[in-house]
C-alpha cells in the first residue's frame, strides 16, 4: 500500500457498520498519487498525498 512520502499519511481500518448494525472490515485508502518532485536540485519520484500536494508542501519538477 502507498503512503505519503512527506506526511506519512497510508490506510485507516475501522468496521462498515449496516442498517441492521453488522459489521464488516472496512478500509479507507489515502488519495495518493505518484509524483515527480524537486528534491536537492534533482527530480525524483515519490508518493504524495493530494492534501500535501495543494498545501504547497511539495514542489512538483
Amino acid at each position: 500500500m502507498a503512503k505519503c512520502a512527506i506526511c506519512e499519511r497510508a490506510a485507516h481500518f475501522g468496521n462498515a457498520v449496516s442498517h441492521s448494525h453488522r459489521r464488516s472490515n472496512k478500509m479507507w485508502k489515502a488519495n495518493v498519487k505518484s509524483v515527480k518532485v524537486k528534491v536537492n536540485g534533482g527530480a525524483q519520484k515519490m508518493y504524495v498525498c493530494t492534501s500535501c500536494l495543494r498545501s504547497g508542501l511539495v514542489e512538483r519538477a
